[in-house]
């Protein structure tokens, strides 16, 4: 794939699959081309890029004045850039890993409020194939914590009678997860009552498919998912990343070690999960008011 492509495609994955607003995505943007115009002027290739390249881009960056946060952002725009380029194979290292990076307070991720979940998942409605898909992928989705690239990735099997999913993470490792009865009854209603009918091809492998019958992909879902949001009335921007952090944050709000959680999403690293510990004060609020003998008054005890 050329240098162009892979420029786009990403592009297309931190609006589709991260979900990140128009405007982030322009603000991406706008760093990646500074960076090809740094390619264009040594005459340089993504995949001949090295650490003394970007040192050299670092240095650059300096000499025209830019504000050191502004640098950190665009060193951040092209570490997450190279992370993705590996993911896909399309470069052997991300030549950013070790640059120093200052730092700066996390940006805590949007989740779906538990209400809001269940209207989500009652949204499809079942009086076609489409609906039965929709709300399968839905309740796996949220019963799972899947990215959607793993969602879209499932095949036929990967789903078992004993309710779990198993499917291909990043760097191809696989992973086996849990998912409650509701997940498992939609996945079953699909595949009895829908799934034929979208089929045309009978070895077509994918679980989940379009209405021509083809594997559905990650844009795909999204469209379906903010279009089922809009009709349960969630006003939230919403994208496929929200169900998996609102899928972390409830495990974790009914009692979930963060281990499991950990093993559950496959994080590598246990501070990646660290962050849903962050997302609700008002909940750790109430648990403390609930289980500390000294959080009340003596007349409300």
């Amino acid at each position: 794939m050329s240098d162009q492509l892979l420029f786009d495609a990403y592009c297309s994955f931190l609006r589709i699959e991260k979900g990140l607003s128009e405007n982030t995505v322009d603000a991406y943007s706008a760093d990646l081309r500074q960076f090809r115009k740094f390619l264009a002027k040594y005459k340089l290739s993504l995949a001949d890029v090295d650490v003394q390249d970007i040192a050299l881009y670092l240095k650059e960056l300096e000499g025209q004045s830019i504000a050191p946060r502004s640098r950190a952002r665009k060193i951040s725009s092209l570490r997450s850039f190279f992370d993705y380029l590996v993911d896909e194979q399309a470069v052997a290292n991300n030549p950013c890993a070790y640059v120093a990076m200052p730092k700066t307070a996390a940006k805590l991720p949007q989740i779906l409020s538990e209400q809001e979940v269940l209207a989500l998942l009652d949204a499809p409605t079942l009086d076609k194939p489409a609906g039965y898909r929709d709300r399968a992928m839905l309740e796996v989705m949220y019963g799972s914590g899947l990215r959607v690239s793993e969602l879209v990735g499932l095949n036929v099997g990967d789903i078992d009678e004993l309710g779990f999913v198993r499917c291909l993470g990043k760097g191809n490792k696989e992973r086996i997860i849990p998912i409650g009865s509701h997940a498992l009854q939609a996945a079953s209603d699909y595949l009895k009552y829908a799934r034929g009918r979208l089929v045309t091809n009978p070895r077509e492998r994918a679980l989940f498919v379009n209405a021509r019958g083809s594997r559905l992909t990650r844009q795909g879902f999204w469209k379906i998912l903010k279009g089922w949001a809009k009709a349960a009335g969630i006003k939230k921007e919403i994208s496929p990343h929200m169900i998996r952090h609102s899928f972390a944050t409830h495990l974790l709000r009914h009692g979930a070690d963060l281990r499991s959680v950990q093993e559950m999403l496959g994080h590598a690293d246990l501070t990646t999960t660290q962050i849903y510990t962050h997302l609700d004060k008002g909940h750790l609020r109430d648990v403390y008011g609930k289980a500390h003998p000294r959080a009340r008054k003596e007349e409300e005890a």
